[in-house]
């Protein structure tokens, strides 16, 4: 069973970073591939980056790109998301996402398991 638990969001100025955790507490989180979501109230969720299983693949929303990086280590079943140069379009909250893979999906009903969700919140 995947249990998703995210940490680290918070207050940021824009232009500032924060750094996004994601632990799963199962034994199978490297045959998952990752996913790091976001919403705003009114809106549906949004995809921002997507990890394949070994690290090796890894794809953005062109929003973010150049700013957030997605990255995994499986010894410790966690995925992080750095951001960087944040922006006050940023403020969402931000959902990890574990699904079957292999390949790198955009869209949020291929994910199977979901995180409880992280405030990020960019003041300009």
């Amino acid at each position: 069973q995947v249990q998703l638990v995210e940490s680290g969001g918070g207050l940021v100025q824009a232009g500032g970073s924060l750094r996004l955790s994601c632990a799963d507490s199962g034994r199978t989180f490297s045959s998952y591939t990752m996913g790091w979501f976001r919403r705003t109230p009114g809106k549906e969720r949004e995809f921002v980056a997507a990890i394949g299983r070994s690290g090796g693949m890894t794809y953005y929303v062109d929003s973010v790109k150049g700013r957030f990086t997605i990255s995994r280590d499986n010894a410790l079943s966690t995925v992080y998301l750095q951001m960087n140069s944040l922006k006050p379009e940023d403020t969402a909250v931000y959902y990890c996402a574990a699904g079957p893979g292999p390949g790198l999906s955009i869209i949020a009903t291929t994910y199977d398991f979901w995180g409880q969700g992280t405030q990020v919140t960019v003041s300009s």
